[in-house]
């Protein structure tokens, strides 16, 4: 409603001006009425009126600014409309009021489309479960669930509520929650968290908690809570607003001193208007979320660049973000002497080939096709393995208490499958989450950019956990994290190693995409929780596309802050000149729009490709 408003005060101005044109160089209006010296013909009551509302609205919003303990240079802006109300120039009133509003509405542009965030994560709210009464299924609201319920869940479909299962064995995705890359087998007695997906079996599940109280739930909960904190954030104009201000208005004020006239001070402060520095940063915002459009990268504020630039802190999901959430064939280890790698793993693969399960998919897919032979007698026990005849030799794959039950256990720390022939354990191959190849480059980038810590946070095992970011280059790791404590972890971040970035996929990521400085989703699998709940969304699937977003701000903020600081300059030089009295209110407001397009073409050069350097390129 605020842009809307402001965009509207924008039409609103525009219309007096057009109105104004009309009836003052084409009706030829007379003055209605005077006060002193001062004529109001129709076009002069219009602009001021709405030069009046304007100044006390925006009076207005710098109490509540003050209150907040922010201090703008939107004080020159009423300083200057009032000044030139009181000296009767209508059309130097209304150039400050264009560029006023105008400056507005284009950082409202830059921003709009950031109250988002919360649309895909409930759209995907699980609102429909299949209640079992009587032995019947009844669709009911999920909201309307009991604790005691018995729901049924389909395979592929998404557990609506928390429960524990009472009949049934299946495997759940719980990648989007947890960020376990590989899929948790859960038996009768197993709880379930709602939100992730079951497999290939249809259970049975009792009712353990309401809707409001469930794990997918409490996430949205999550999300609008630190949506409601955002963290506290400077605009780059602000910084400037205090000492334009006091400069402008000691300039002002000496000049009505020496001269006298009340005039003189009206003139300077008509150049004074920060009405370049106002629409400097924004266009340069513009220009740099135009950049990153170029480079498949979706930035939803302005601010977001000026977060980016200053990032000290970096995190990363594993599953999905450094990973590319399929699993490879890590380790082939033979215990059977008759048994090469190869030969194994040929054998298990051809057993799994019509198992849907993703280990199998993953076994079968890192297995060269010539090695994958005809398979007979094929039998699938649910969770547990598959079975089979491969060239006359009996093959089960799974795990190692369906394969080999007598055997002792072994101590492997990855995901793994176990192999026996003809009833004799013949050893295991083991899987891991495939690393994005551009990863270990990106953190490695990163660092050369200026990141003083790159962290690891996700929900899976520790040894999984280590084993990517050792891979990826990061040494700070932390792992089996449930959102909130994600989002803790970015809290206790100290405030000397501030702004904090964080990049994830999935549902669980999305609460600590909202409460970082900046949240970068990877988008490219389409519109998740997780992109909407960002401030930047990767729209390819490659994750070095976050060293281009800190490069490209970089070079934003760079090419913003010269164009502050020229126009700041430029402004300061036409006071001095005003000072003199050589500059009337009018042409004081066209030298105005002249810096204005000085202004607006250097903001431009931030569309320009960044130096090697910004983006991390030079070696070291």
């Amino acid at each position: 409603m605020k842009n809307l408003k402001r965009q509207w005060k924008f039409f609103v101005v525009l219309i007096a001006g057009a109105v104004g044109l009309i009836s003052q160089f084409a009706l030829h209006s007379k003055s209605l009425f005077s006060i002193g010296n001062l004529q109001f013909p129709v076009h002069a009551i219009i602009i001021d009126i709405i030069g009046i509302l304007m100044a006390i609205s925006l009076l207005l919003e710098i109490f509540h600014d003050w209150k907040t303990g922010r201090y703008g240079v939107d004080i020159l802006a009423v300083i200057a409309v009032v000044s030139t109300i009181l000296i009767g120039d209508v059309w130097a009133e209304w150039m400050i009021l264009v560029m006023m509003t105008g400056g507005e509405t284009l950082e409202d542009y830059a921003t709009g489309q950031a109250n988002k965030e919360l649309r895909a994560l409930l759209d995907k709210t699980p609102r429909i479960a299949n209640k079992l009464v009587d032995g019947k299924i009844t669709e009911v609201k999920v909201d309307d669930l009991q604790v005691g319920d018995t729901v049924l869940i389909k395979p592929g479909q998404q557990v609506p509520v928390d429960g524990q299962i009472v009949k049934g064995t299946s495997s759940f995705d719980q990648s989007s929650l947890t960020g376990e890359s590989v899929p948790v087998t859960k038996n009768p007695g197993d709880e379930l968290m709602s939100g992730s997906v079951n497999g290939d079996v249809a259970v049975e599940m009792k009712v353990t908690k309401a809707a409001k109280d469930s794990e997918y739930q409490s996430i949205v909960a999550l999300v609008k809570s630190s949506q409601a904190q955002p963290a506290k954030f400077v605009k780059m104009a602000d910084r400037y607003a205090i000492p334009f201000t006091v400069i402008s208005l000691i300039i002002g004020g000496v000049a009505w001193a020496v001269s006298g006239d009340a005039t003189r001070f009206a003139e300077v402060m008509v150049v004074a208007s920060p009405c370049p520095l106002l629409i400097a940063a924004p266009v340069a915002l513009v220009s740099g979320m135009s950049s990153m459009s170029a480079h498949h990268i979706i930035v939803k504020s302005g601010p977001t660049l000026e977060k980016l630039a200053r990032a000290k802190t970096f995190a990363f999901d594993k599953t999905g973000t450094l990973t590319e959430n399929q699993l490879i064939v890590d380790q082939v280890v033979t215990d059977d002497k008759s048994f090469d790698q190869k030969e194994l793993q040929s054998l298990a693969a051809s057993v799994e080939q019509q198992s849907s399960h993703v280990i199998a998919s993953s076994l079968v897919k890192a297995t060269d096709k010539d090695l994958i032979h005809p398979v007979t007698n094929l039998k699938e026990t649910t969770a547990q393995g598959v079975e089979g005849d491969v060239d006359g030799k009996h093959v089960k794959v799974g795990k190692l208490s369906f394969v080999a039950p007598g055997h002792e256990k072994l101590n492997v720390t990855s995901t793994a499958v176990y192999v026996s022939v003809d009833g004799k354990f013949a050893g295991y191959i083991t899987l891991k989450d495939k690393m994005r190849p551009e990863s270990p480059k990106t953190i490695e980038r990163l660092r050369r950019q200026g990141a003083e810590d790159i962290m690891m946070l996700t929900g899976d095992h520790k040894q999984v956990a280590e084993k990517v970011a050792k891979e990826a280059g990061i040494t700070d790791v932390r792992s089996e994290l449930l959102p909130s404590q994600k989002i803790q972890a970015i809290k206790d971040v100290p405030k000397h190693l501030r702004t904090v970035v964080i990049t994830g996929d999935g549902v669980n990521d999305a609460p600590s995409l909202t409460a970082a400085d900046v949240g970068i989703a990877m988008g490219a699998k389409g519109a998740t929780a997780a992109s909407e709940s960002a401030d930047a969304v990767i729209m390819v699937n490659d994750i070095s596309k976050v060293n281009d977003a800190v490069a490209i701000s970089k070079h934003t903020m760079k090419v913003a802050n010269i164009d502050v600081l020229t126009a700041i300059g430029v402004v300061i030089i036409i006071e001095l000149i005003a000072f003199t009295g050589v500059i009337p209110a009018f042409w004081g407001a066209i030298l105005q729009e002249v810096v204005d397009m000085i202004t607006i073409s250097l903001g431009l050069l931030a569309k320009t490709k960044p130096s090697d350097k910004q983006f991390g390129l030079e070696e070291k």
